[in-house]
C-alpha cells in the first residue's frame, strides 16, 4: 500500500519561496509517477507537476511553469515542490499523490492518482 506524507508548509511572504516534501512509501515497482496537486477553498484540486520515476521525465502545467520546480531527492528519499516567486492566489492546500504503473505526458490529472497524502497549508499573505 502506497503511504505519502508531505512536509513543509506555512505562512509565506508574496514574493517569496517554500519547499514542500513527499516522503512516499510502499512502491512495489520502478515504474510510478508522483505529482502534486493544490486545492483552494470553494475551488476544485488542480494538478501542478508530475515526475516519472522511471525516465525523470517531468510535467508541469503553464500556471506554475518557470515558479515552481518539481525533483527527487534520493538521499532523502523524497519528491520536492519548490515554489518561488509566490502570489496571495498560491495559498492553497498542497498535495502529493502517487499512481504505480502510470506515466505522466502532458497533464496531470487527480482521477489519474489513487493514492494521496494528507495534504498541507501554504499560505502567502503579508
Amino acid at each position: 500500500q502506497l503511504q505519502l506524507v508531505e512536509s513543509g508548509g506555512g505562512l509565506v511572504q508574496p514574493g517569496g519561496s517554500l519547499r514542500l516534501s513527499c516522503a512516499p512509501s510502499g512502491f512495489t515497482s520502478d515504474h510510478y509517477a508522483i505529482g502534486w496537486f493544490r486545492q483552494a477553498p470553494g475551488k476544485e484540486r488542480e494538478g501542478l507537476t508530475c515526475i516519472n520515476n522511471y525516465d525523470s521525465t517531468i510535467t508541469y502545467v503553464d500556471s506554475v511553469k518557470g515558479r515552481f520546480t518539481i525533483a527527487r531527492d534520493n538521499a532523502k528519499n523524497t519528491v520536492d515542490l519548490e515554489m518561488n516567486s509566490l502570489k496571495p492566489e498560491d495559498t492553497a492546500t498542497y498535495y502529493c499523490a502517487a499512481e504505480e504503473y502510470y506515466y505522466c505526458t502532458g497533464y496531470v490529472s487527480s482521477p489519474d492518482f489513487r493514492s494521496w497524502g494528507q495534504g498541507i497549508q501554504v499560505t502567502v499573505s503579508s
